[in-house]
Parts: structure tokens; C-alpha cells; sequence
């Protein structure tokens, strides 16, 4: 990918008028100038909140609809801006934010909980999560990254939903 315009500098709201980076860019949260991906989390919060109460499978069909949608409008996002995980990418945080809270009873506290172990995993990037964004082409690498940190948030999740009766 050669350096775009966008690439050097951060990309315009203008942007936004195509579908694809719309998506990508999560309808404009990707544009602010400090941390973009907590701000793509914390839009997700909503999200996660409207689809709380659905059934499991109904839940993880619309998590992969959601992911389905991001591997596209990411290897789009990564051609236009010239950059292979662009910080104004954030689809993937809601995907993985979306995992991460999957099991969680519908309550803000326990949503708050998600958002911050997820984004610590997302951050910190523990073994497979930095190996397996490298692995995967544009769009797919983008998304997985951020699946395997929401996997790891889950997993803490479920074990104090275990714990918390018990203190």
C-alpha cells in the first residue's frame, strides 16, 4: 500500500460520505484526534446494551454479521488511507467489545468492566493477539486482533461472574 493523503494526515470528516468508511470508521468516532479506539469502544457500549437481552444465537449471529461487514469496510479502509490499521479504523473495537460483554448481565457496571478489560487486551496485545494481526491479510487482521482481545476480556468475565458470589 503506498502512503494516501490520508495516510500523512488525519482524514477528514468528508470521508465519511462513502458507506464503507462509515463502517470502518464507526459513523465518525475513528476521527477524533485521541484514542480512537476507546472512543469506538465506548460507542459500542450502547450497542452491546441494545443487544443484551436477545438470545445467544441471535447475539453472536448479529456479532458475525458485524464482523462479516468490518473484514470488508476495514480492507477497504486500509487501501483508501494507504495504511494497514489505521487508527481511524474502529469497527473492530466494537466487534471486540461486543464479544467481551457477550455473557454479561445487562447492567452498566459489568458494561464498564467490558469496555476496560477489553480495551487493556486490545492495548497490551498478549500472545496470539500481535502474531495473529500480522498473520491475516488487509481487513482480516484488522478484525481478528481485536476478536482474540474481546476472547480474552470474555474469558476473565465468565471466571468474576463465578467469583462475585462468592465475595
Amino acid at each position: 500500500m503506498s502512503p494516501s493523503v490520508e495516510a500523512r494526515t488525519r482524514p477528514s470528516a468528508r470521508i465519511l460520505l462513502d458507506p464503507r468508511m462509515a463502517y470502518a470508521m464507526v459513523l465518525g468516532s475513528g476521527l477524533v484526534p485521541r484514542a480512537p479506539g476507546t472512543m469506538g469502544s465506548i460507542v459500542a457500549l450502547p450497542l452491546w446494551y441494545l443487544l443484551a437481552p436477545l438470545s445467544p444465537v441471535s447475539y453472536f449471529s448479529a456479532l458475525a454479521l458485524l464482523f462479516a461487514l468490518g473484514v470488508v469496510c476495514a480492507r477497504h479502509a486500509e487501501y483508501r488511507l494507504g495504511r494497514k490499521d489505521h487508527p481511524g479504523i474502529v469497527c473492530d473495537e466494537v466487534v471486540g467489545l461486543l464479544l467481551a460483554c457477550a455473557s454479561l448481565p445487562q447492567d452498566w457496571l459489568w458494561g464498564l468492566c467490558g469496555l476496560v478489560l477489553f480495551r487493556v487486551f486490545d492495548i497490551a496485545k498478549p500472545w496470539p493477539i500481535r502474531w495473529l494481526e500480522h498473520r491475516f491479510g488487509p481487513g482480516w487482521g484488522v478484525m481478528v486482533d481485536d476478536l482474540m482481545a474481546g476472547l480474552y476480556a470474555l474469558l476473565l468475565l465468565l471466571g468474576m461472574q463465578l467469583a462475585v458470589p462468592l465475595l
